[in-house]
């Protein structure tokens, strides 16, 4: 059964991150991609210029619509912007059993922020608790604790537990501002934690891979697979969309990761 997988997040019209990238990594995984936007970027490989949210009571009726009608297996959730659009999502999942892939998104590559700061507390109150798994990166995970980023893998671990306490089923933070030859993410659950190593590729074509990481764990969940091997196959796969990244000839900043490079040679 190919499961069919709701991604909840903005647009970038440049196509490497939001629902855009979400739509390529999700079809890409074998599943079936809806959407719900919830705002308009401008923005491109070199920044975000100007963003422009979704009325809250749009979002709610996409949503709506799509569980009037279809049977959704998992949502990846992305960029939500304010504390209204928070409220407006979580209302509209409410008793909805599919897992929830929550990407915390919040400061964009270049800088740019994605969510208002007043909205953090929303999403940490509304959101976090309906959460099968977060996958905050470290810049990410430390505005969520009102912290220092972490800064060591002992710091990951801590920080990875006390995301865990805030209310999630399952934390996968991501090790990739650490510096060194690796990119170690860490997966924690009631059950213990996991590091999932893997390697850095010198490439300064990342924009995206959040968004494609966790809409690529949601398909994994909507096929049924359990964490952490879900998340190893997410990881594996943007990991060679990162490598692969320079067969594409986009923008002259941060280019996008190479979605279908499994179905070229």
């Amino acid at each position: 059964m190919i499961p069919n997988i709701l991604s909840i997040a903005g647009s970038d019209p440049s196509g490497g991150a939001g629902i855009q990238a979400d739509i390529k990594a999700i079809s890409a995984n074998g599943g079936y991609a809806m959407a719900a936007i919830t705002g308009l970027t401008a923005q491109n490989t070199q920044g975000v210029h100007g963003v422009a949210l979704t009325d809250p009571g749009m979002v709610d009726d996409q949503i709506a619509v799509i569980r009037a009608d279809i049977r959704i297996d998992a949502i990846k959730i992305g960029m939500l912007g304010s504390a209204p659009i928070v409220a407006a999502v979580a209302e509209a999942l409410e008793g909805l059993a599919a897992p929830v892939v929550l990407d915390p998104v919040m400061v964009a590559k270049g800088g740019d922020r994605l969510l208002e700061p007043q909205a953090v507390a929303a999403l940490r109150e509304r959101l976090l608790p309906m959460a099968a798994v977060i996958t905050p990166n470290l810049p990410e995970a430390a505005d969520l604790l009102g912290a220092a980023a972490a800064a060591s893998s002992r710091e990951i671990e801590t920080q990875a537990g006390a995301l865990l306490a805030l209310g999630p089923r399952a934390v996968l933070l991501k090790g990739g501002h650490l510096d060194g030859a690796e990119s170690p993410d860490l997966i924690v659950t009631a059950d213990g934690a996991q590091w999932l190593e893997g390697p850095r590729y010198a490439t300064h074509n990342t924009h995206g891979t959040g968004c494609t990481l966790s809409s690529a764990l949601a398909t994994q969940m909507g096929f049924g697979l359990p964490l952490p091997e879900a998340a190893r196959r997410a990881k594996d796969y943007t990991a060679a969309a990162i490598e692969r990244s320079g067969d594409l000839q986009v923008g002259s900043g941060h280019g996008p990761v190479h979605h279908f490079h499994a179905r070229q040679p």
